[in-house]
């Protein structure tokens, strides 16, 4: 699978209500992690809405860093997570869930299935 069709994927498992934003990015690489879904649900599943309280990072950012991570073993992936929220930030206009939300700028900045495209399309700048 290219990297465009995981990220309609993951645009796809939030709009769908079945994932949280962290598990849609995350189940969109779901065949090149090394856990099983049941594991990779239950590991992400707090991260919805800002880590519970929209006050965090968004969790379509974090899904993207934790796919970083295990794509490149875990070698060079500060560098990578530094690329990744600049990317991101540059595409939806901001990393925290209730500025993405526009509960502070007064509109939204990005809606969640499109931070789960386009945390994967960052993924996708980063060579992954």
């Amino acid at each position: 699978m290219n990297i465009d069709a995981r990220a309609q994927m993951a645009f796809d498992l939030k709009a769908s209500g079945k994932c949280n934003c962290t598990q849609s990015v995350v189940k969109a690489f779901e065949d090149l992690l090394p856990a099983e879904n049941l594991h990779l649900m239950q590991m992400t599943a707090g991260f919805a809405a800002g880590m519970g309280c929209m006050e965090s990072t968004c969790g379509a950012l974090i899904g993207a860093v934790l796919v970083a991570g295990a794509l490149s073993e875990g070698k060079g992936t500060a560098g990578i997570a530094r690329n990744l929220v600049s990317d991101f930030k540059s595409m939806c206009g901001a990393t925290i869930c209730k500025d993405l939300k526009g509960m502070t700028g007064g509109s939204i900045l990005c809606e969640c299935p499109d931070c789960c495209k386009n945390a994967v399309l960052a993924l996708k700048n980063a060579g992954f």
